[in-house]
């Protein structure tokens, strides 16, 4: 294909082109046809009746016609397949490979990824990593590309990424535009670095997302002028209207760490509905295993009482129209065959799932498919991604006192809770250090944490957004060194510690964000390691792990961790 000349091109897709012009008329047989099928129409909003005719990977009528192979599908619902608006792919903790396995039982069919936390530990290295790890599967992954690497400048990564360093990427067929603006107060203060990126992300004339968690008024206005487009960090139905009335679409998100479905299930009327699409944002693996993906959305959305048309046009049609994806989203001629077969509405159970007129979902098992090839210095550099000294408990023993950050249940919010200057596990007052590992700079922000839980022992991981350094909480300083200890030598992950002993870990050494394991090895090793969190006293309310790794993020208020210490997001300067 690469040889291949331009005349050539053409006449190639012009054969194709014929052919389907031959099959949607009737005059020659389809690939595939879906036989007697009951489908949503996202353009009448109504369940349509026909067959469904499939050639060259595309939809070419629905009507009656015959087929080189047919399957019948009466008494089922056919569904455009599903699409996850916003989502980091890393957050599963697998390879893309492993995580499109176990997305397409859930016909989830298309996803768009934002890389940033990779590229906040390998730079642009990173992206160029998930592109072609994600080339060809049978979920077609896009790319936002990555705006905050770092989040904000008080942040420490293992790479910075102005406009210029991602400006080639917009070239890729596979790139919709800019992720998250996750620092807002760089928008609304006009920084000319961070404006710039929303400027050249423009000039590609690309989408830009938001994160913009409770702004509001003058400050909202700014951020919205400035060029942002959606927001997925809305939390209640005010909030998102504020900004879906100044035109912003709104991404209604349902992860492992952030559950926003059931407040914002109000927007899903007619009056907003067209506003919304859905995303998970990020999803550990058990909640991919067990729940599901955006079929859940759907799924509890109908349960609470949502039109079933408007719950699935939320799922695929409206993040297609907005992402100009316009050959996906609905079952229509010349759409891509994407498919989900359902029995119906109130069970909503998954049936078949069709990716460009090939079932890859049987309702048993994903049909199997090759991996992509990875650039072999790409994959050294993705497993090689610490560089830290051996940590003793006296490098965290600061004894100044410090600031609490204080936990909200169910939230990745935090409020600020004074200062402290020592562990009380009975006051559930524990310490908690941010270990920078990209370039060995002996960075350990340390302050102190309430609402975890912990009475003995420790939890580290790498996964500690967004710039993945280790970030590690402990009853005893002698724990935490050992806990992050165990995630170096592992090039990554989780370990759970109590008096010096590993109870419970997973290793995650691609970039120390996901393992080259199997989903539910993965998903083992993680749920034995959360039962070793609980056990050693972790809250039960939450995540042990991924509501950790938020403890880090500096641009989600009030209080967070970076590797310099305890920092007021609000007023983004230190306390």
């Amino acid at each position: 294909m690469g040889t291949e000349s331009y005349t050539g091109r053409i006449n190639r897709k012009l054969n194709k082109k014929l052919r389907i012009v031959e099959v949607a008329a009737g005059r020659e047989k389809a690939d595939l046809v879906l036989k007697n099928a009951s489908y949503v129409n996202v353009f009448s909003n109504e369940i349509c009746h026909g067959d469904i005719a499939v050639a060259e990977g595309l939809i070419v009528g629905m009507g009656q016609y015959s087929g080189e192979t047919e399957v019948d599908v009466s008494g089922r619902i056919v569904l455009p397949g599903f699409i996850d608006a916003h989502i980091h792919l890393e957050s599963a903790m697998v390879s893309p490979r492993e995580f499109v396995k176990a997305v397409l039982p859930h016909g989830t069919t298309t996803v768009i990824t934002d890389p940033h936390e990779i590229a906040n530990v390998m730079g642009a290295d990173g992206i160029e990593y998930m592109l072609q790890a994600t080339e060809d599967l049978p979920v077609d992954v896009r790319f936002m590309l990555p705006s905050c690497v770092p989040a904000t400048p008080m942040d420490e990564s293992g790479a910075v990424l102005d406009y210029r360093t991602v400006d080639s990427f917009y070239d890729h067929p596979r790139v919709q535009g800019l992720a998250e603006m996750m620092n807002y107060p760089g928008v609304i203060g006009a920084d000319p670095q961070v404006i710039e990126k929303i400027v050249a992300a423009q000039a590609h004339h690309k989408k830009i997302d938001g994160h913009a968690p409770g702004l509001v008024g003058s400050d909202l206005n700014a951020y919205i002028a400035a060029g942002v487009y959606s927001d997925h960090e809305c939390f209640d139905p005010a909030d998102a209207i504020a900004k879906l009335e100044r035109g912003q679409f709104i991404m209604i998100r349902e992860g492992t760490a952030a559950h926003n479905l059931q407040a914002l299930l109000p927007l899903l009327t007619e009056k907003y509905a067209d506003r919304c699409m859905f995303c998970c944002d990020d999803k550990h693996p058990s909640d991919l295993l067990e729940l599901g993906h955006i079929d859940y959305n759907v799924r509890e959305a109908i349960r609470q009482g949502v039109d079933p048309i408007v719950a699935v046009k939320v799922a695929c049609h409206h993040a297609a129209r907005y992402f100009l994806l316009n050959n996906r989203g609905a079952i229509a001629p010349g759409y891509l065959a994407d498919f989900v077969v359902i029995d119906n509405f109130q069970d909503f159970r998954i049936l078949q799932v069709f990716k460009k007129g090939v079932e890859m979902y049987d309702g048993r098992q994903v049909r199997d498919f090759d991996p992509p090839e990875i650039d072999p210095y790409l994959v050294r550099r993705a497993h090689d991604t610490f560089h830290l000294n051996h940590l003793r408990a006296e490098d965290f023993a600061e004894r100044r006192p410090r600031g609490i950050i204080g936990m909200v249940p169910g939230e990745i919010t935090t409020v600020d809770q004074g200062y402290s200057d020592r562990i009380d596990p009975e006051w559930d007052i524990l310490k908690i250090a941010v270990v920078e590992r990209h370039k060995n700079t002996h960075h350990i922000g340390v302050g102190y944490l309430q609402g975890y839980g912990l009475k003995r022992g420790a939890v580290a991981t790498s996964v500690s957004h967004d710039s993945h350094n280790i970030i590690v909480v402990g009853a005893n300083e002698g724990d935490m060194a050992a806990a992050a200890n165990r995630v170096a030598e592992n090039r990554g992950g989780i370990a759970v510690v109590e008096d010096g002993a590993v109870l419970g870990e997973v290793v995650l050494a691609i970039a120390g964000l996901m393992s080259d394991d199997t989903l539910e090895n993965v998903n083992r090793d993680l749920e034995n390691a959360k039962a070793a969190a609980f056990q050693l006293g972790v809250s039960r309310e939450i995540d042990p792990f991924m509501t950790l790794s938020f403890m880090s993020l500096p641009v989600i208020p009030t209080l967070r961790l970076t590797t310099r210490g305890v920092i007021d997001v609000l007023k983004q300067q230190y306390i």
